[in-house]
């Protein structure tokens, strides 16, 4: 028994790494991470140029986040239907044309600039929520079952690499050639590097390569309807959870750079905090995903999630080091390697795959929307009150009480029991 439990672990990476490999690059490449992680360091360039306030430029991430929020069901219903392959390139192909169309912004310093500006992010937000992890984590839960949270955990390293790398090599294209070419530059990394990989590697497993677990005794996937799954209370337990804590963590990434220049750092030092913060996620994705495999995911997610409490408390403070702020850096980006990795994870146990796109989408949606809410609260504390000070406690809590959220839950549905498409009055 043991011996074939092994054999059946190993298996699901014999077959699912070259997916595994896409989709990690997929990940790292689409419209996830990359946003994120160069518009903070659009601040200083901009505001040099344009004269526009921090509130302003950080606006078309509030934009292209509510938008790919609001459509994130609607690219997870597509998944569901016409399957991850189609969705994931196209949508990585189109993110990657227009990232790059904003290099286009006009020189001239009016209000049309800004509108035409926000007009580019609006397309972005358009068409880019396919190349997130709504897509490329349905194949992953559909490669594995027995390894699945560790799976995961690999599959989101793609925002750790693009935490790690985008943010240094945003700041040299700035540098060397203006903010203009960085955006030319970075979109070339989806469409030379995660489309073709993509392309030649990425597929859903055939019915006789998935999982036993996954399938009901007539073959089908097993699982709940979206509409089952929007009556249980752990749904909202989880959409909460995600809400709290994407509204503390989405300002505190995007504002970190600004941040760190009012204690006094150089966007320089700022950058190897942002990849400090990287490697936090890199870690976060994979501590968390063995433990999910192997212990209950409140036992997990709880003390992993409060871990940024501690950096919001140490930005309370003054006269801050390099060390103290990496380290917050790191913790920062520990419990958000580890939010990710449960958004997929709990949507695949405690709901099922049969309809997973369209649950996934519903549970992103407050994580896409309420990080890009986020960014502006923080903008407009310090544009109004001189200061981020004011913001760091009401983070704090939320960290917490996002991640006690999750202890609510209770244990895993039995999904052998569930039957494939099944709806109830």
């Amino acid at each position: 028994m043991a011996a074939a439990f092994k054999q059946e672990k190993f298996s699901e990476f014999k077959g699912g790494w070259p997916i595994l490999l896409a989709g990690i690059l997929g990940v790292a490449c689409g419209a996830s991470p990359i946003p994120f992680n160069v518009i903070g360091f659009t601040i200083d360039p901009l505001i040099a140029e344009f004269g526009w306030s921090r509130t302003q430029i950080l606006l078309p991430i509030t934009i292209f986040g509510i938008l790919a929020s609001l459509l994130a069901p609607i690219f997870g219903w597509m998944a569901d239907k016409y399957g991850v392959r189609p969705v994931a390139l196209w949508s990585l192909f189109a993110f990657g044309l227009s990232f790059a169309a904003l290099s286009l912004t006009p020189t001239s310093n009016n209000i049309s600039t800004l509108y035409i500006y926000y007009g580019f992010w609006v397309v972005i937000g358009l068409v880019g929520m396919g190349s997130t992890p709504i897509s490329w984590s349905r194949a992953i839960n559909l490669w594995f079952y027995k390894n699945r949270g560790f799976a995961l955990g690999l599959l989101l390293l793609g925002t750790s690499l693009a935490a790690i790398i985008v943010p240094k090599l945003t700041v040299w294209i700035i540098a060397h050639h203006g903010w203009r070419a960085m955006f030319f530059g970075i979109a070339l990394l989806p469409l030379l590097i995660a489309l073709p990989t993509a392309y030649f590697l990425f597929r859903e497993p055939r019915a006789e390569e998935r999982p036993s677990a996954i399938m009901s005794q007539s073959g089908e996937l097993t699982g709940v309807t979206l509409n089952i799954a929007l009556r249980d209370y752990r749904f909202w337990l989880i959409w909460v959870s995600i809400a709290l804590i994407a509204s503390a963590f989405g300002g505190f990434f995007i504002n970190l750079p600004s941040m760190m220049g009012d204690k006094g750092f150089t966007p320089q030092t700022a950058s190897s905090v942002m990849g400090i913060l990287g490697m936090g996620i890199l870690s976060g994705r994979i501590i968390t995903g063995l433990m999910l495999d192997r212990f209950w995911q409140g036992f997990v997610a709880f003390p992993l999630l409060c871990l940024p409490a501690i950096s919001s408390y140490i930005f309370m403070g003054s006269n801050l080091d390099f060390t103290m702020v990496a380290f917050a850096g790191f913790l920062l980006g520990f419990a958000a390697g580890a939010e990710a990795d449960l958004i997929a994870y709990l949507a695949g146990r405690y709901f099922g795959m049969a309809h997973y796109g369209k649950i996934y989408g519903m549970l992103y949606m407050p994580f896409g929307l309420f990080s890009a809410i986020s960014p502006i609260i923080y903008a407009s504390v310090r544009d109004n009150m001189g200061s981020y000070n004011p913001i760091y406690l009401p983070a704090l809590c939320a960290f917490i009480l996002g991640g006690f959220c999750l202890l609510l839950l209770g244990k895993y549905p039995d999904l052998d029991e569930i039957k494939s498409n099944e709806d109830r009055p």
